[in-house]
């Protein structure tokens, strides 16, 4: 018999809770502010509404960036060094465009870069995944699948990782049919490495 599959709350706070710990936690500079989190009414990781996102680079300042975006979720996670630092919301492709799934790779940045398959339309902070078209980029988010193929990132949010990012930095694309539980729902167990496969647990880690 199959195990349940932990619900999307558990599963996004699993990973949110230590970003909401970290942007609640007072500072000596400075109180947090509403740019931290994308909004001002946000209060935790099931709250966000379309556009909205979680960003704290802080929380582990360098190393390699992998970014899993879930489908079914409709939302993005961003790691470094195994720790999550992002969560936002997305939009991907729509029925007959849909966002092809797997490992990936950034090949090119851009941030004033123009579609060059539907009319020159605008892809801010543009990163591209394949070269027929697939790329992280800003653009509006309605709160369903509604680009033709792209993942769509709020524009502050893709500013933001587009600033933090590497060419060669690794992007899992995952559902919960074409990909195992640990991608479809990245927070459930530990993050995944460079090839998409999930980090080993390490004794003596937290419960």
């Amino acid at each position: 018999m199959l195990p349940r599959r932990p619900t999307t709350l558990m599963l996004a706070l699993a990973l949110a809770l230590p970003l909401l710990a970290q942007a609640a936690a007072p500072t000596p500079a400075a109180k947090p502010t509403a740019a931290a989190t994308g909004t001002a009414q946000v209060r935790g990781p099931t709250d966000l509404k379309p556009g909205e996102f979680l960003w704290h680079p802080e929380i582990s300042p360098t190393g390699p960036i992998v970014l899993v975006v879930s489908l079914d979720e409709q939302r993005a996670y961003v790691y470094r060094n195994g720790i999550a630092i992002g969560l936002t919301t997305i939009s991907s492709g729509k029925a007959g465009h849909e966002t092809p799934t797997g490992v990936f790779t950034i090949l090119q940045k851009d941030k004033d870069h123009r579609s060059n398959l539907y009319n020159s339309a605008p892809m801010p902070y543009m990163q591209r995944l394949t070269w027929d078209g697939i790329a992280l980029h800003g653009g509006s988010l309605p709160g369903h699948p509604a680009s033709h193929g792209c993942v769509r990132l709020p524009q502050a949010f893709a500013q933001k990782l587009f600033s933090e990012t590497q060419r060669g930095d690794t992007v899992v694309v995952a559902d919960a049919k074409s990909s195992p539980m640990t991608l479809a729902y990245p927070s459930v167990l530990a993050p995944v490495n460079a090839r998409g496969q999930a980090l080993p647990e390490t004794e003596g880690g937290a419960a």
